[in-house]
């Protein structure tokens, strides 16, 4: 073994401690030389003679006999493995291998250093150095992995197993480490007394010996349970627990004595058995005597009373006892009893029963005769007035009854009266200066009264600086108050009543009319109502909100108004329903632009000579239904004239069927599934059903010829089978077959139902089951059919991989945009996967994989698209470059919207920046013109620029009809032109459909401003900032919930904002919702207001105990006495101060059972304390102050006034020992 010593901070102050000990007699002589440094000779004296090294029996001569050895910071240890319990046995790889780099691993982990060796036995020896900390744990790792590991187990009592794991683990942890063994402890839900040990022999032996002092130790603890009497407590306890405190001290024992509050009789005693059977029996002996020599009288004393007898926290019950050693027994607060029992020795019983009345009429309860109008004033503004007052007396309690014209003093005689005499000088001067009056308006009238927003009573109140009480619509109270200035008062009143006359002679109309007749009525930014009102200026109209679905319109002003503006408004309306009737007329797509006509000619005519509303559907919807809206008449004689364009361009036959009724709903479908599925079979007829309830049995076919008589066919074939015998199955197929399955315009499914007679009905992209086919029919038909639908489903289902050629010029137009067209394929034709060549290889070969039919088709496909790819044409469309960016629409929308309805690629030109004027001249060099010599050709000005041309690709007439769609242009103003002016450029023909859908979007967005006004209306409450966090609840909790549940935005004041008043709340929403949102606020604020705070003393060092892991403990002593508990941050004044808010008997209850906790863990904290004391440094090395070097006198360099100290980098005053030895990193050792 060896060691190294290192010359620390810590070893340097011990060895001038030893050396300090020596000039203890010098100094004791010389006290004026008490604080001089000592002499270079007494620092550093001489080594011995050389003589002295031949007596080993003497001592070394000098002071270095007595100095301390210094104290090593890094240790040398040695481990030994025996043979038998290596890991690595394998005697050829020593020094290499798996237990190398262990080794190697283990010095990186720890900072210790290893050196490995073998000894003679085969025996592993392994030499650790490093400090005491990371030898021990380099110690732990050695044992773990490279020894073999055995495990033993011993059982102590479950309820020592704690003692073992110690604080927060530490014990346990500590132990393992000395150890070098792993101890695994059972689960406390864990019946298992057993403790299992895991290591070496030797860690296992020194384990299990420590366990067992452990729990020895903890056996020679006990727990013992005293039940006594709850009236004796007081007496165990003695005046402000001082007795049952002795006892704990002396003995050592802990003793729990239940609060007055819990009505428990048991006392707890937890100690030393020897310590423990001492305190039960002083306690045992003090009950006894008490019990012998103590009597009790009864008393009466005024319930009200009782209070004073307590005193605050119980202090007048201890200094009672204390006085006179009388226990005072007071009944609970919800108890109606007066009687007060004293209990004690006879002969201080009537001393007790003096300082008991002495006691309750300390305090005493006055009133003073104030009108309940005038207690608000007397309060003041934020309770400014009576703060005065009590910030004088704080001991007096004043409390306001409502209703009641008196106010209640409660608090020391003395004060009470200073405290009575000011109110009533208060009293009497408010009254001299103040008055009030009560006037009765039916409450009909108090919202007109209090205007919109409080716009009419709050200019009566600021006019008059009165204050006006109206009372909530709830109460249905006629009863306005006011109160103020005697004449500001009177005239308040004045024109109050003025007012509520004028209503009086009113008369309020409700006028029905359909909400959806509403925004027709108000019109665009309100022009239709500013007309009627301005026709009828002293009649209010008040429209319901548009959220409550109401069809009432109240109307109020004079009588004679209110019935002409009602019949004004009912004749409006009558027109409004008369042209308001509307009916669809399904018209073929393709005929659409023919009913529209050249520039929208044809429509303009229908609408202006029909006087109606004609709606068609937009170019790229899917629909076909044309809507007229006007009166019945004029829409019948529009719809007749456009079915009369319809029929005239083709062989359009409209044909009647007669079918029961009853049927109807069934050959609809859910949802209209089974008539849109023969609508689409038959080429798209349109088949019309009369309105359900009206009896008839006539269903219209309308459409081509041939179509309609196919059309007709199935329905009655359909009718038939439904009133015969009608079968139905459900048949499942992954939603990417069912395109394949229907076939290209429904060739293959047309193939099956005309084969078997059965209708097969596909699901539409509405119907939430996407996998479902129904077929229906007789049950032969639909068996078959199901048949033959199953083996094309199976076929999909076989997976085949083929391939084809495809030129590589054409495979960029299938992979563009992420492969649109791959996809489209994909979900035509079963999934199929088709997979081109990387970008950049020659090669031609396409891969298709996937089911044998849909590989065959989706191929087919391919060829097609070849085709049209080799049959493209380019054409060129000029538009203004200007006008480029309205025409890709936004993020390119519209430009793609083209260019699939139409099957073409459109390429804009490049973005020309700053183009030349036109006019300016080419420019010349050395009198030449620029560019290829003179011969240069002048560019055509009439030619368009190259910056306008649009450049589209396809079949020739797929790019004409792209081309006509390009041409129209919609150019909204910019925001600071002001402009009400939106020009729509382009053919005619679009011209109307692009205003249409124009007009369309304003409304919409007229329709949203409006409800924007509706949301944004603003509430403001008064509330206490230090009510704020409550009501905003613990992570916002609170708030978000009243936001959530009312639909409203709540505002909280800025603190860092002095401008702002800090306890305003504002309130916005809709306004019924943010009135219900106040009164939630307001009735927390009620709550907080009844809400006492007290500040209690806690030893800062239990905080952590009593608030638990992650807050647990305390949430839980918060929820069961329902109070909040706030610990001081951390740099607080004061770190022991813990403040309890709550009701105040929850807060004294709670208050109780926490210090009941600091008495029970302050004792733990304290033997932890005393168990540090060896662990730690002591106090007076911490806190020193920094250290000026030592200094000695007398030193050699300080000879012949030569003041230089020795230069510690030179060789010549510090010769070196020899040379330095390079430290050594492998862990096997040096080289032998």
């Amino acid at each position: 073994m060896s060691s190294v010593a290192v010359l620390t901070q810590e070893s340097f102050a011990e060895h001038r401690s030893g050396l300090a000990q020596q000039q203890v007699k010098v100094a004791a002589l010389n006290s004026e030389e008490e604080n001089d440094p000592p002499t270079y000779k007494d620092a550093f004296p001489p080594l011995p003679e050389k003589a002295a090294c031949l007596e080993p029996a003497q001592e070394p001569a000098g002071a270095w006999s007595k100095i301390r050895p210094i104290k090593a910071s890094v240790i040398t240890q040695v481990f030994h493995v025996p043979l038998e319990e290596r890991k690595y046995k394998d005697m050829n790889q020593f020094g290499e291998g798996e237990q190398a780099k262990i080794c190697l691993d283990i010095m990186q982990k720890t900072g210790a250093h290893l050196e490995l060796s073998l000894a003679k036995d085969q025996g592993l020896s392994i030499m650790v150095s490093g400090k005491l900390e990371a030898v021990m744990k380099a110690r732990k790792e050695i044992v773990a992995r490279l020894q073999t590991q055995a495990s033993a187990t011993v059982a102590i009592p479950k309820e020592h197993h704690r003692f073992v794991i110690g604080k927060n683990g530490e014990k346990l942890q500590d132990l393992e480490l000395k150890t070098a063994t792993k101890i695994q402890i059972p689960r406390p839900d864990d019946p298992s007394n057993q403790i299992k040990i895991t290591g070496t022999k030797e860690g296992i032996e020194k384990a299990r010996h420590e366990i067992l002092l452990i729990s020895a130790e903890q056996d020679k603890r006990a727990v013992e349970r005293l039940d006594v009497d709850k009236v004796y407590h007081p007496f165990i306890a003695g005046p402000f627990n001082k007795l049952v405190s002795e006892i704990m001290q002396e003995t050592g024992t802990r003793i729990n004595i239940p609060p007055p509050s819990v009505n428990k009789t048991e006392i707890v005693f937890t100690g030393e058995k020897e310590q423990l059977a001492q305190a039960v029996a002083r306690i045992k002996k003090i009950y006894e005597e008490k019990k012998k020599k103590t009597t009790t009288i009864a008393v009466e004393v005024k319930k009200s009373q009782h209070k004073y007898v307590i005193g605050p926290k119980g202090n007048s019950l201890q200094e009672i006892l204390e006085k006179t050693g009388v226990s005072v027994e007071i009944p609970p607060t919800d108890s109606s009893s007066e009687t007060v029992i004293l209990r004690g020795e006879p002969e201080k019983l009537g001393q007790a029963l003096t300082e008991v009345y002495a006691k309750a009429n300390s305090f005493t309860v006055s009133s003073v005769s104030a009108p309940s109008w005038l207690h608000r004033f007397i309060i003041g503004k934020k309770g400014q007035n009576l703060a005065k007052i009590t910030q004088q007396m704080p001991k007096v309690h004043i409390e306001f009854t409502e209703g009641e014209d008196k106010i209640t003093l409660e608090g020391p005689t003395e004060d009470v009266n200073v405290a009575q005499e000011q109110i009533e000088v208060m009293v009497k001067d408010l009254i001299n200066r103040m008055d009030y009056v009560e006037i009765n308006v039916d409450h009909k009238f108090h919202r007109h009264l209090i205007g919109k927003n409080g716009a009419n009573i709050n200019r009566i109140k600021d006019q008059y600086k009165v204050s006006v009480r109206i009372p909530p619509d709830n109460e249905k109270s006629n009863l306005i108050r006011i109160e103020g200035d005697p004449q500001g008062v009177h005239q308040a009143k004045k024109e109050l009543l003025e007012l509520a006359s004028r209503m009086e002679n009113e008369r309020t109309k409700d006028l029905i009319i359909e909400q959806r007749f509403h925004r027709t009525i108000i019109g665009q930014k309100g022009e239709r109502i500013r007309e009627i009102r301005d026709k009828f200026p002293e009649v209010i109209i008040n429209f319901p909100d548009p959220a409550h679905k109401s069809d009432i319109v109240q109307l109020r002003g004079p009588k004679n108004e209110v019935e002409k503006c009602t019949k004004y408004m009912q004749k409006m309306v009558a027109d409004l329903v008369e042209n308001s009737f509307s009916i669809s007329v399904p018209i073929f797509k393709q005929f659409h632009k023919n009913i529209i006509g050249k520039g929208g000619a044809n429509i303009k005519k229908i609408r202006e000579e029909s006087n109606t509303k004609i709606d068609l559907p937009a170019e790229n919807s899917n629909s076909e239904t044309i809507i007229i809206t006007g009166k019945r008449a004029n829409c019948e004689a529009a719809r007749h004239r456009i079915l009369s364009i319809q029929k005239e361009l083709a062989d359009i036959t409209e044909v009647e069927v007669s079918i029961p009724s009853k049927l109807h709903n069934s050959l609809i479908g859910a949802k209209g599934r089974f008539i849109r599925s023969i609508m689409e079979e038959c080429g798209g007829v349109h088949i019309h059903f009369p309105t359900e309830g009206s009896g008839s049995d006539t269903v219209t076919i309308r459409g081509p010829a041939q179509d309609v008589e196919k059309a007709k066919k199935q329905l009655l074939h359909l009718a038939e089978e439904k009133q015969t015998k009608s079968y139905t199955v459900d048949l499942r197929a992954k939603p990417e077959y069912h395109k394949f399955l229907i076939g290209k315009g429904g060739g293959n499914i047309r193939k099956v139902r005309d084969n078997t007679g059965a209708r097969i009905i596909f699901p539409t992209s509405e119907d939430k089951d996407q996998e479902l086919i129904t077929i229906m029919g007789t049950e032969g038909a639909v068996k078959e059919a199901q048949k033959e639908l199953e083996a094309l489903i199976k076929n999909l289902d076989n997976v085949v991989e083929d391939f084809m050629v495809v030129d590589p010029k054409h495979h960029r137009h299938f992979v563009i945009r992420r492969g649109q067209v791959l996809r489209e394929i994909a979900d035509e034709y079963g999934g199929v996967m088709v997979s081109f060549p990387r970008s950049g290889t020659q090669s031609d070969k396409v891969t298709l994989k996937g089911a044998k039919d849909c590989v065959e088709a989706a191929k087919k496909r391919i060829l097609e698209i070849i085709e049209d790819l080799e049959a493209q044409v380019t054409i060129e469309c000029t538009i203004p470059q200007k006008f480029h960016r309205s025409i890709m629409g936004p993020k390119g929308s519209r430009i793609q919207q083209i260019t699939r309805d139409y099957g073409v690629q459109i390429k804009f030109p490049d973005r020309e920046e700053n183009p030349a004027p036109a006019t300016e001249p080419a420019m010349q060099e050395n009198g030449e013109e620029s560019g290829e010599g003179k011969e240069a050709k002048e560019t055509d000005p009439t030619s368009p620029k190259k910056c306008d041309i649009i450049i589209i690709s396809g079949r020739r007439e797929k790019c004409e009809a792209a081309k006509e769609a390009l041409q129209v242009n919609i150019q909204v103003p910019a925001p600071e032109l002001r402009s009400d002016v939106i020009s729509i450029t382009g053919l005619a023909a679009n011209l109307d459909r692009a205003k249409a859908g124009l007009l369309e979007r304003v409304k919409e967005l007229q329709a949203e401003q409006e409800d924007r006004a509706l949301r944004s209306f603003k509430l403001t409450v008064t509330v206490d900032p230090k009510y704020h966090p409550k009501i905003i609840g613990r992570k916002g909790a609170v708030i978000t919930q009243i936001r959530t549940e009312h639909e409203v935005n709540i505002q909280f004041p800025d603190k860092d904002d002095e401008n702002q008043s800090q306890d305003q709340i504002t309130i916005t929403g809709y306004e019924k919702n943010t009135e219900a949102a106040r009164d939630a606020i307001m009735k927390i604020v009620g709550e907080l207001e009844q809400m006492v705070s007290e500040d209690v003393m806690l030893d800062h060092r239990v905080h952590a105990r009593i608030i638990g892991a992650r807050g647990k403990a305390i949430r839980k002593i918060m929820d069961e006495f329902k109070v909040d508990i706030r610990f001081p941050q951390s740099g607080a004044s004061d770190p022991n101060c813990v403040t309890v808010t709550g009701l105040p008997d929850n807060v004294e209850e709670a208050i109780d059972h926490i210090l009941n906790l600091e008495e029970e863990y302050l004792a733990d904290v304290v033997d932890n304390e005393a168990m540090q004391v060896y662990m730690k440094p002591s106090a007076h090395e911490e806190s020193k102050a920094p250290s000026k070097g030592f200094v000695v006198r007398d030193a050699p360099w300080a000879a012949g006034n030569n003041e230089k100290a020795p230069d510690m980098s030179s060789s010549e005053d510090f010769p070196s020992f020899g040379a330095q030895v390079a430290p050594k990193t492998l862990p096997w050792g040096p080289k032998r």
